[in-house]
């Protein structure tokens, strides 16, 4: 079921708990449906679509943070009338915490829960080497190394047009973030995932947002890459259960 920026593949009317799964750069919801049913039955998942992809493709992507999690949080929020997470892979991370620090700050029910993965408020290669201002097939082969974007799309020269200005804008969005310097801590429990051999996201890294919520956290550091979750959802999705049941009040 789609429902403007949101699909539900199985929906839960009567749900004690709703999770938004925010996908990463040049990605999509489609990456994400086989996360929805590794999750309690009572849970609704909510797959969240940034625009310039899928139903949304002739819509100009952001190119800011800020800006996506307005967007968002203004078309979500009919969704906040129970208990709810926000999960983000990458790209998907620092808008989720966005997007749970404008509605802290703007007076709107705040999440049970934040998980963030593969991405952290500390600074990385990326600003200095940005990486939306690669050449072609330096971008190219940067994206084919962190996996995540299929074969075929990267092989294909015309595939590869048609993607690259996404990626491009999705990259932008990623490079040029920076937590507001005069953001409150977040009073949430947050939950942080990453690969043990992620080059662009070491595990240390993860460390950094310790200094950006007030509430519990939680590091998970798992085998693999950027893309550590391939092959292991199941392990992933319990992870999170876990971390949000610690999370929720007794009895939710």
């Amino acid at each position: 079921m789609h429902e403007g920026v949101l699909t539900r593949l199985r929906p839960v009317p009567g749900s004690r708990f709703r999770l938004f799964v925010l996908h990463h750069a040049g990605g999509s919801p489609l990456g994400y449906r086989p996360w929805v049913r590794h999750f309690p039955a009572d849970w609704d998942v909510c797959l969240v679509e940034a625009p310039g992809r899928g139903r949304s493709a002739d819509a100009e992507p952001y190119r800011d943070a800020a800006d996506l999690a307005e967007y968002l949080n203004e078309r979500i929020g009919h969704a906040l009338d129970r208990p709810f997470g926000l999960f983000g892979h990458s790209m998907g991370a620092l808008v989720a915490y966005e997007m749970a620090a404008r509605m802290a700050a703007g007076g709107a029910r705040e999440p049970s829960w934040l998980g963030v993965s593969a991405w952290s408020p500390a600074p990385g290669p990326e600003r200095e080497q940005p990486r939306h201002r690669l050449a072609s097939d330096r971008l190219r082969d940067g994206i084919a190394r962190m996996g995540g974007t299929p074969a075929a799309v990267l092989a294909d020269p015309a595939r590869w047009r048609l993607a690259e200005p996404l990626v491009r804008a999705d990259l932008e969005l990623v490079d040029t973030w920076r937590p507001s310097p005069g953001a409150e801590r977040l009073r949430v429990p947050l939950s942080a995932f990453g690969g043990e051999d992620d080059p662009g996201m070491p595990p240390g890294r993860l460390d950094a947002w310790h200094d950006h919520v007030d509430g519990p956290v939680e590091r998970h550091t798992m085998p693999g890459g950027h893309f550590y979750f391939v092959g292991r959802i199941d392990d992933v999705a319990g992870r999170i259960t876990k971390d949000v049941h610690a999370a929720l009040a007794p009895g939710v």
